[in-house]
């Protein structure tokens, strides 16, 4: 009963996979696209726990751990890029 609720989970997070796909290729807005690829990168720590729990094992928290890591500075620079214009402003004081 576990197996199946992972492979309906992980099929569900594919799913979901794709739909922000078609969000940051269709998107209205670069807000949008932004908050798409970055649910994207959330669904991929998703997946990638959920394998560790079908193979059990904990070879993958590493790529976990530097996903986070990735996606919240990749969120960062672009909200920072879309209020300023720039990512490092070199001239602020």
């Amino acid at each position: 009963m576990l197996q199946l609720s992972l492979w309906i989970g992980l099929y569900a997070m594919v799913f979901s996979i794709l739909l922000c796909l078609i969000r940051v290729i269709n998107g209205p807005s670069t807000p949008d696209r932004v908050i798409a690829l970055d649910a994207i990168g959330i669904n991929l720590i998703g997946i990638i726990g959920l394998i560790m729990i079908m193979q059990e094992t904990l070879a993958y928290v590493d790529v976990v751990l530097v996903l986070g890591i990735l996606a919240f500075i990749s969120s960062i620079a672009l909200a920072k890029f879309l209020e300023r214009g720039v990512v490092i402003d070199r001239n602020s004081d």
